[in-house]
């Protein structure tokens, strides 16, 4: 498959979660994630993501409503795959839902979702999602056997995690980062052949995104908690913008 059957330009969804976490730390209404999401618009993001936790740890249901009510752009809702998330999701009925693992002791999401031990529980799971008309991504590490499970349950997107590239990237692990992005170009590769929609994520900075960006079967990048870091030093506009235009020149 050669890049030039590859059309489209690069999305890049914006996750708000630790504008939430911020706010939450002291009580109150601000920082706004609601606004973030605004300003994240503005500066470029062609998506919203917030995940809303089973422990509410950052993101509300009132985030949500005034998320689903307010945006221009499309709405990724990531969720567990439970009865009252669902329940949210379709009453919400956003433009993606994105399942993911969820653990109440993590900090954040350490791993994709286990697809092919749990197939029959979670295609019957995102059948009603699907018919309501949302998007259903599942959020898996880059294995061959997760995408065939992602696929055979009626997924139409994968979301590749791209946690362990990233943490070999910081640690100086220079040798298994590379193996890791093998990994995850030889999965984009196989996902897209199985006629699934590819999108990335998870710890991905200014010094990761441009070799995954580059890789063409990938559509979407959701990124967030770093462009939330480094918005505390440039502002959230100047941090989306900057990885925007990284994206970018990747994909020229």
């Amino acid at each position: 498959m050669s890049q030039t059957e590859f059309v489209g330009r690069l999305r890049l969804g914006v996750n708000i979660d630790h504008v939430a976490t911020v706010r939450n730390a002291r009580g109150g209404d601000v920082p706004d994630p609601l606004r973030a999401a605004q300003l994240a618009e503005a500066a470029g993001a062609d998506g919203i993501t917030a995940h809303l936790r089973e422990d509410r740890r950052h993101i509300s249901d009132a985030d949500i409503e005034g998320l689903a009510r307010t945006l221009n752009v499309p709405l990724n809702f990531e969720m567990a795959a439970t009865e009252e998330m669902q329940a949210i999701a379709l009453r919400h009925k956003p433009h993606a839902v994105c399942i993911v693992p969820e653990k109440r002791e993590e900090r954040t999401t350490e791993g994709g979702l286990e697809v092919a031990q749990d197939e029959n529980r979670l295609a019957h799971f995102i059948a009603p999602l699907r018919d309501a008309g949302c998007r259903v991504s599942i959020f898996i590490a880059a294995d061959a056997r997760q995408i065939e499970a992602a696929h055979r349950i009626g997924a139409a997107v994968v979301e590749l995690h791209t946690g362990a590239y990233c943490d070999a990237h910081a640690e100086g692990r220079f040798d298994e980062r590379d193996a890791e992005l093998e990994r995850l170009r030889d999965m984009a590769s196989f996902a897209y052949g199985l006629g699934l929609e590819v999108h990335a994520g998870h710890g991905l900075t200014f010094d990761t995104v441009q070799p995954v960006a580059a890789f063409p079967e990938i559509v979407e990048l959701n990124i967030g908690h770093f462009l939330v870091g480094e918005a505390i030093f440039v502002g959230l506009e100047a941090s989306i913008r900057r990885m925007r235009d990284l994206m970018d020149a990747a994909r020229a």
